[in-house]
């Protein structure tokens, strides 16, 4: 087997192809179109899987071709030359317990050691080395997804746009061995690796590609996501796709995913929002701040309070690192801001701030008061909507604390909140 499209991706020296490409391509003998590629059969290594044949299918009742990958000739992305003799002697079908990548690994769940679910395989990538065909990773990327719902255009778009789309792969060394007695295997595919050490697709690019999907196949796959991912990919949609959304989910649901944003992102949604539908998911919300919502919505946006998050990491002056990293997962999991660590006394005035990477380089046992900063960037709780954009502009920081004249803290609010958000409730 030989390539000969100049167009054929590449790593390292040899031809990549994927499976989703390859399916379909018409075959030809002596230069005749003879049918188009069904699947590919391989024999599993240790880390690889070798292609040994390619199957055939062919039109009006003639029986399907079992073709020996070493009797392919060039391959290209529009055509598949077969160099055989004849036909005849090679008609048949795979054998009960051989494998095949589209009937048995294509559009499989992929699942971790512990039987998390993790995601669909959407691909396969094959590397073609020595005249030897090689299925090298399976692939459950952004790119895949698309392919695999029939926008090809704007998977290539997309990746053209971002090269890392299609990295989004596993390499089949961590693809546990199907099962000998195969036959038409309907189970998933199981991984050696656990579903924690794999890269999850960020809410900016996921909510580019549910964008661009249906309704029904936004809402099977949006369903899917775990609470935070889902509420994160939320706040990155377009109005029109947000409304389309919420108005197809529980408002439970949708209450739940809301509550995990801060006053400003929840009114930021809630605004796209019919007034009696947001109302009615207001309603249902656990959200410690629905006043400050319920304000923002109703044009009080010029209380900068009003946009601040209570959700940050505080600890008293006195309060040793070790202490600090020892509780930072439990609180960190609730906060809002991962980067600072506010230090407060008992009557929360604030002190001074900590940044992340000053924590993790200190000594266990240095206080907090021995590394804050304590002429802290702070935003006034008499400050505009603009004069905090001002800050952020000239400081570059990723929060700053609301205060008061007492230095009592009131609050944290993000740059995205400030700077990013449209503020559509404005």
């Amino acid at each position: 087997m030989q390539t000969n499209d100049t167009n054929t991706a590449s790593e390292q020296g040899d031809p990549v192809f994927f499976l989703s490409d390859m399916i379909g391509t018409p075959v030809r003998f002596r230069g005749k179109k003879i049918g188009k590629l069904y699947d590919l059969l391989i024999f599993e290594h240790e880390k690889v899987a070798e292609v040994t044949h390619i199957i055939v299918n062919r039109p009006f009742g003639h029986k399907a071709l079992l073709v020996p990958l070493d009797r392919v000739g060039d391959v290209s992305r529009d055509a598949v030359e077969l160099a055989i003799d004849s036909l005849e002697s090679f008609e048949g079908e795979p054998g009960e317990n051989q494998v095949l990548l589209k009937d048995h690994i294509l559009d499989k769940k992929v699942i971790d050691l512990e039987g998390n679910e993790i995601d669909v395989v959407y691909d396969v990538k094959l590397v073609l080395r020595s005249g030897r065909l090689y299925a090298t990773d399976v692939d459950f990327s952004r790119y895949g997804l698309l392919k695999r719902l029939g926008l090809r255009y704007v998977a290539r778009f997309v990746f053209h746009l971002a090269e890392m789309l299609r990295k989004e792969t596993i390499p089949w060394t961590y693809v546990a061995r199907l099962p000998e007695k195969i036959g038409s295997f309907k189970g998933n595919v199981q991984l050696t690796i656990l579903k924690e050490t794999l890269p999850e697709i960020h809410p900016v690019d996921l909510a580019d590609i549910l964008e661009e999907l249906s309704e029904e196949q936004r809402l099977a796959i949006f369903s899917e996501l775990e609470t935070e991912q889902a509420s994160d990919t939320l706040e990155e949609m377009e109005p029109r796709v947000q409304r389309s959304l919420i108005s197809s989910m529980d408002k439970e649901r949708v209450a739940d995913l809301i509550d995990e944003m801060t006053p400003a992102q929840a009114a930021d949604v809630l605004s796209v929002l019919p007034a009696s539908q947001a109302d009615e998911i207001l309603d249902l919300m656990e959200h410690d701040a629905t006043d400050k919502i319920e304000a923002l919505m109703e044009n009080q946006e010029e209380l900068i309070t009003n946009l601040t998050t209570d959700s940050f990491i505080r600890f008293l002056p006195e309060t040793p690192v070790d202490g600090v990293i020892g509780a930072y997962r439990e609180f960190g999991r609730d906060s809002d801001v991962l980067d600072y660590i506010y230090v407060v006394d008992h009557d929360e005035q604030l002190k001074g701030v900590v940044n992340l990477p000053e924590i993790l380089m200190a000594g266990q046992g240095t206080p907090l008061a021995e590394i804050m900063t304590t002429q802290v960037i702070s935003i006034d709780t008499a400050d505009s909507i603009g004069e905090a954009k001002e800050k952020f502009t000239r400081y570059g920081f990723s929060a700053l604390p609301v205060v008061d004249a007492e230095s009592v803290i009131h609050g944290v609010v993000l740059y995205r909140d400030i700077m990013e958000l449209e503020h559509k409730f404005m």
